[in-house]
């Protein structure tokens, strides 16, 4: 038994306020980009080095189908810029682009401005589903052995032009996963509900995460509609009351995204099942102190 100032670990399980609370899952937030470029090999290589239990990440399609790993539908300026150094002046949506002209871009150079911790990484490109799955399972890394995906489709009802059908897109993406046999370790996420349904349709046994943010109907009524594994909302939406009423109906809650020890302390106090954070090093440190 161990005793730290927020609670107790018994047995491997956390007591705090005489709650018995499950492990607390860490998802490396598109790998663990407060310290390495979003969504690219290095980012998921320190993830998986500071321990995750999940690697997060983002998944788009390119103009020949190629599933590769990116939170924006368009090349984001801020991130990318051309091999040369030029500055990306317009915007380029991915699915307009074939996979040999995405690799013209580089997004390990430019530091992202919203993390003062970011060390730039010049060359890295924007990597395919199936690099991300090699890297993993050519790992030495003790946690590679176990390390799940919880991969989100970059879709929108809104924006019908910006990729494949709902259907299509899970398709191409569940190819992938097959084929490196991951499909026990993989979890879909995606804010479009559509993609969530066709996963039910072709692939039944595969874990579902339905994401949350603002303007959304009650957490309650997603669970009984949608019917997901896991629900992750917005950080700011949740609520002691929603932890434990979707708990009740065996859906799973990782909220996003949490950097901050005040709100991992208050998350775990409520008895949340993960946290996505863009520090996983940090967090899983914070978890282990606070045993």
């Amino acid at each position: 038994m161990k005793i730290g100032l927020s609670g107790l670990f018994i047995g491997g399980v956390f007591i705090w306020g005489g709650l018995a609370i499950a492990k607390i899952d860490v998802h490396g937030h598109r790998g663990a980009r407060a310290v390495l470029p979003e969504n690219t090999l290095v980012a998921f290589e320190e993830a998986l080095d500071a321990g995750v239990d999940y690697l997060e990440l983002d998944t788009g399609v390119t103009k020949d189908n190629v599933v590769v790993v990116t939170h924006d539908q368009y090349i984001n300026s801020d991130i990318c810029q051309y091999e040369s150094g030029a500055r990306v002046e317009k915007k380029i949506p991915i699915y307009s682009l074939t996979f040999e002209e995405l690799k013209k871009f580089d997004c390990g150079s430019l530091k992202n401005k919203k993390f003062p911790m970011q060390s730039p990484k010049p060359g890295q490109k924007i990597p395919t589903l199936a690099e991300v799955f090699d890297l993993v399972q050519k790992s030495s890394k003790q946690q590679a052995k176990t390390v799940q995906f919880n991969i989100e489709t970059k879709i929108e009802i809104e924006n019908p032009g910006l990729a494949p059908t709902p259907e299509e897109f899970v398709r191409l993406v569940m190819s992938v996963v097959n084929k490196y046999g991951f499909g026990s370790r993989t979890v879909l996420q995606s804010f479009d509900f559509r993609t969530l349904k066709a996963v039910r349709g072709l692939e039944p046994t595969i874990r579902i995460s339905a994401l949350v943010e603002k303007n959304f109907p009650s957490l309650i009524k997603i669970a009984r509609e949608v019917r997901p594994d896991f629900i992750s909302p917005d950080q700011s939406l949740l609520t002691q009351k929603y932890v434990n009423e979707l708990h009740k109906l065996n859906v799973k809650v990782a909220p996003w995204t949490v950097n901050k020890a005040e709100d991992w302390k208050k998350l775990i106090s409520w008895g949340v099942d993960g946290i996505i954070t863009d520090d996983p090093r940090e967090l899983i440190a914070y978890l282990k102190n606070n045993k």
